[in-house]
């Protein structure tokens, strides 16, 4: 009988002790969940202030990209006088990959959505400088290249360059 009153008082007191553990868990709980965001919200923001201005020159450089290779200022800067449609061409693609892989880097901070449309800039312009160069005469000029891509060029409904410039912007503008 002592025994079986000795095993029931350390049941009551293990339920007892139990409970009280449960009670201040769930009591502390709220606490720790807000001290926890509280910590995740500050590491968010000192990791976002030193991204922030990283990601900014992203987008600058992204921009800028997509500016150089915009056959209306890419032609006027690479268009050497006394130069093939072939050697134009040369120059024009070599420019092209030059420029992507200098800015490959930039694919970190930047959105998906952003890198895909620079990708897709990069690989429209050399479509439409090689499907203008391969209907050209084989002694076509540099000057003929060129005409042959901006009147293609001016043939579209809408400019791609800005449309793709419209949205990097916009993807920039989420980000704040």
């Amino acid at each position: 009988m002592l025994t079986t009153q000795y095993l029931l008082d350390i049941l009551k007191f293990t339920i007892a002790g139990a409970g009280v553990i449960w009670i201040a868990f769930y009591l502390v709980k709220p606490y720790l969940d807000k001290q926890n965001q509280v910590q995740l919200l500050e590491l968010k923001r000192s990791v976002s202030s030193q991204t922030l201005p990283l990601r900014l020159q992203a987008y600058e450089r992204v921009v800028l990209f997509i500016d150089r290779i915009n056959p209306a200022n890419m032609l006027i800067r690479l268009n050497a006088g006394g130069l093939s449609a072939a050697d134009l061409h040369i120059v024009i693609v070599n420019e092209i990959r030059t420029e992507f892989q200098h800015n490959v880097t930039q694919q970190i901070y930047v959105s998906s959505r952003v890198w895909t449309v620079m990708k897709r800039v990069k690989d429209d312009t050399l479509s439409l400088v090689n499907n203008a160069v391969k209907g050209l005469p084989q002694n076509a000029t540099a000057m003929d290249l060129s005409k042959t891509v901006l009147i293609h060029l001016s043939q579209l409904e809408d400019d791609p360059y800005e449309i793709a410039v419209n949205l990097v912007r916009q993807d920039l503008e989420e980000l704040f």
